[in-house]
């Protein structure tokens, strides 16, 4: 039920996703009724969207789609819809450019389909999904940490959250993605290492001028500390306890 939409507020509190993830023209793959791009105005960096959905083709291939041909990639509750999961995320990250971010929600296998699969709340589901387990209630279980390591050295995982934020834990069994604020899901990001990262085995620092006006504020955080550790040579840290 519209989990797009209830992701979003939630994702405007993380300035993450206004700032890195969601910059420049992005896919959202299976968006339809609910696409991402409804909230376009809401992430001042965001440009066009394209929402990839059964008419453009099957969403586990992105056929067509010209390998990094977008700065982020989107999916609310595709992935699990798939035939086959791990491929399909592959397709996904071979579509995105290197430097930008894939934006994954799935339905987590405890709090959506809680020990029943095939799922009952949804027939069309392909898979389960947990963060990690060594076991699972589910033959068809699939370890997001494991997919993400599929993806080979340029995945570098910036994010993977549980979504129970909302989730009631005291009810007998429902599906409470049918509430409005419901989302029982696992939200993952990865960015796309890019050719130099790959090369240094790792993001190196920026060698860009600083202009002088910011110059000046970052050497006074270095010389404050300087003249602080200079003050407090012969006064350890911690041991004035007298009366406030």
């Amino acid at each position: 039920m519209k989990e797009c939409s209830k992701s979003i507020q939630r994702r405007l509190a993380c300035p993450n996703f206004a700032r890195q993830y969601f910059v420049g023209e992005g896919m959202d793959i299976g968006g339809k009724p609910d696409p991402l791009c409804l909230y376009r105005e809401l992430f001042p960096l965001m440009k066009d969207v394209r929402t990839w959905d059964l008419e453009d083709g099957d969403a586990q291939f992105l056929s067509g789609v010209a390998d990094e041909s977008y700065d982020f990639v989107h999916s609310s509750h595709c992935l699990e819809h798939l035939h086959d999961a791990s491929e399909g995320l592959k397709n996904w990250f071979r579509v995105l450019r290197a430097g930008g971010h894939l934006v994954v929600i799935v339905p987590d296998e405890d709090l959506y389909e809680q020990g029943r699969f095939p799922s009952s709340f949804n027939t069309d589901h392909k898979s389960t999904f947990t963060i990690h387990k060594t076991e699972s209630w589910s033959e068809q279980s699939i370890n997001v940490l494991d997919m993400a390591a599929g993806l080979g050295a340029a995945a570098d995982v910036r994010k993977i959250e549980l979504l129970d934020a909302t989730y009631r834990y005291g009810l007998p069994r429902y599906d409470q993605t049918l509430t409005p604020i419901g989302e029982s899901g696992i939200e993952f990001v990865i960015r796309k290492r890019t050719t130099a990262e790959l090369e240094h085995r790792g993001r190196q620092p920026s060698d860009a001028s600083v202009p002088a006006g910011l110059r000046v504020h970052f050497n006074q955080y270095r010389d404050d500390m300087a003249t602080l550790k200079r003050a407090n040579l012969d006064h350890p840290p911690f041991q004035n306890d007298t009366q406030l």
